[in-house]
């Protein structure tokens, strides 16, 4: 629901009653005044896999929504690799054909308060959620979700499986030659040294 209106149904009730009773223009200043479609720009966002690290790092793999533990992209995409028939990717993410671990434990950035909402596209708006809850929130609020924003542990160990990452591309090399393992794993790699 909507922040700024009174009940929607309630509101779209009215709208019909008017229109029942042969009255568009009470419809329409109804609809308008109390229920008024506002665009949504959709201005898609990219963030280098360095940006994202920062990110996940900070808010340590948690899902800032839900408080769910998420896993570092190189070590999924590793999974793949490794157990491509337990933990299959599609390349373009096609859902029938990619285990939903690719949506449920995924980290991405959302904005708290959406860009095309007045939110700023800087770090103080950008939190880690997963893929599932980044594609339900869309350019919701959080009050019109009923959601909110769960502090960072600081005290938590939970590094998103990079420590694994790292370790299991240290015996296994020959797997930073998939070009998508290598960018996250550098960027794992220069996201600590800078934080730590």
């Amino acid at each position: 629901m909507r922040a700024d209106v009174g009940d929607p149904a309630d509101v779209l009730t009215r709208v019909c009653g008017a229109l029942l009773r042969n009255e568009p223009d009470t419809a329409r200043a109804i609809a308008t005044a109390e229920y008024p479609f506002v665009p949504v720009a959709n201005a898609g966002r990219a963030y280098t896999e360095l940006q994202s690290m920062h990110v996940f790092l900070r808010d340590r793999f948690t899902d800032r929504y839900s408080g769910a533990r998420l896993v570092f992209p190189a070590t999924l995409r590793l999974l793949s690799k490794v157990m491509p028939e337990e933990f299959p990717a599609h390349p373009n993410w096609k859902m029938s054909e990619s285990h939903i671990a690719f949506w449920q434990l995924f980290p991405s950035i959302d904005h708290v308060q959406p860009v095309a909402r007045g939110g700023a596209d800087d770090p103080t708006n950008w939190v880690t959620t997963s893929m599932l809850r980044n594609a339900a929130k869309s350019n919701w609020t959080l009050d019109e979700l009923g959601w909110s924003l769960r502090p960072v542990d600081a005290t938590s160990a939970w590094d998103g499986l990079v420590g694994w990452c790292r370790e299991f591309l240290a015996a296994h090399p020959e797997l930073l030659a998939d070009r998508y393992i290598a960018r996250w794993h550098r960027a794992g790699i220069k996201a600590l040294e800078t934080t730590t």
